[in-house]
């Protein structure tokens, strides 16, 4: 049995799944916010109810909003402060009696559609959060590709490309959390699109009520998402140019606009070299289960029997 943890912001998530990626077990409980301790407890008493639970011991998968430094050994980069400077892997590892892998959650995404979902069968797989925040990762042969710094997939944390003259303003006027302008993350997660409709409407809205909008045929909410997919395509494009994955897989809450699917590809091809690119662009399969099924699939065989 494999048991994935999925360690979200404000909620923390567990999955047990058979060898065949049967579920045999899932519960979610609030995330104790800012207490690291807390956060190790919480996450040791989902393991024990899924072993409790299903009668079976797993091994345990972790997908965290960061990623552990290849060089320290402790967790950075995560959004969830207080995991940062951890040494999250063996403060588990003591508390479960086991070895815990972790990789960021995006990546944990990437290995779930990689492996019995929308990148089934895909050598290279480009998996996209398109939420709250903004953030990606790459599975090869279904197996989290992390890189030697540990920041393989950090997408968002890249310049958007081929900035406009009303893109260029937006970067000055709207920074990104990570101290720098101009990042992916704040033109293309639902947060970016939300901001950019408020800055040419004056209406604070969210991502879902301006996308009704759209559908109700308003126009100041179709210029926005057409904004936003012609930021998306360059974005990609990029990613393309880079690492031409063999299928690119959405998750996340814009991941849920049917219309990009149509749109993005489209798009994508005037912004890649040589302009062509038949990239399937896919919504994930799971939906948001596909993070904490990914954290599962991070061990590749069982490892533990009852």
């Amino acid at each position: 049995m494999r048991i994935g943890i999925d360690l979200g912001g404000t909620k923390i998530e567990v999955i047990a799944l058979s060898d065949e990626g049967k579920e045999l077990f899932r519960k979610r409980v609030d995330t104790p916010r800012n207490d690291y301790e807390r956060t190790l407890k919480a996450i040791e008493g989902l393991v024990l109810d899924a072993e409790k639970g299903t009668g079976q011991r797993g091994s345990v998968g972790l997908g965290i909003p960061g990623t552990l430094s290849p060089f320290t050994g402790k967790v950075k980069n995560a959004n969830s402060v207080w995991l940062n400077g951890q040494q999250l892997d063996e403060d588990l590892a003591l508390l479960l009696k086991r070895e815990v892998h972790i990789a960021n959650d995006a990546n944990c995404l990437a290995v779930s559609e990689a492996t019995d979902g929308a990148g089934a069968g895909r050598h290279t797989v480009f998996a996209v959060i398109i939420g709250t925040g903004c953030g990606s990762g790459i599975a090869l042969n279904g197996v989290a590709h992390a890189g030697g710094n540990g920041n393989a997939g950090e997408w968002g944390h890249n310049p958007l490309p081929w900035q406009d003259e009303e893109e260029i303003q937006f970067a000055r006027e709207v920074p990104c959390y990570c101290g720098k302008s101009g990042c992916v993350e704040t033109f293309v997660s639902g947060t970016g699109f939300a901001e950019d409709y408020f800055r040419h409407s004056g209406q604070r809205l969210k991502g879902a009520e301006i996308i009704a909008l759209v559908e109700q045929g308003d126009e100041t909410a179709e210029l926005a998402l057409g904004r936003y997919e012609r930021r998306l395509a360059k974005a990609l494009a990029n990613v393309v140019n880079i690492l031409d994955p063999d299928v690119i897989v959405f998750g996340g809450g814009m991941s849920n606009v049917d219309r990009l699917y149509q749109t993005v590809p489209l798009l994508v091809k005037q912004w890649v070299f040589g302009g062509e690119c038949e990239t399937p662009i896919l919504k994930a399969v799971h939906g948001d289960s596909s993070g904490v099924r990914g954290a599962a699939w991070l061990w590749p065989q069982s490892r533990f029997a009852l």
